[in-house]
């Protein structure tokens, strides 16, 4: 799976939250100050070029809605990281976590419950 841009991201999570939309709408959910369309329009073309976005044509509009889901790409993320930045190794990424004060003893609590349940 391809990486995204930042730019293409915030489409991206556009998209995960309304489902499927017009240009319009689009823009219209982005957070403020909103990109000008063209931007948004140029983004979405990459976004279908990386067959992240599909479209169905209305007359002259088209409609947009995300091929790839917020789960499978959030899966991809995370494993690029661990990868990326802590030779695949998950423990290591969350004793990073716990290092620097970003997970809470009840944090890992849940962790370990979960674990236990699958």
């Amino acid at each position: 799976m391809k990486t995204l841009t930042k730019a293409e991201e915030q489409i991206m999570q556009v998209l995960w939250k309304i489902e499927k939309g017009f240009l319009k709408d689009i823009v219209e959910a982005m957070p403020n100050p909103k990109p000008h369309p063209n931007t948004v329009a140029t983004l979405l073309k990459i976004l279908i070029d990386k067959k992240f976005v599909t479209t169905e044509t209305f007359g002259r509009m088209n409609e947009y809605s995300a091929v790839i889901g917020k789960p499978a790409y959030s899966k991809n993320t995370m494993n690029s990281l661990v990868k990326g930045y802590f030779g695949g190794s998950f423990s290591k990424a969350v004793s990073f976590l716990v290092e620097e004060n970003k997970l809470s003893i009840e944090d890992l609590e849940l962790l370990l419950q979960q674990l236990k349940k699958k």
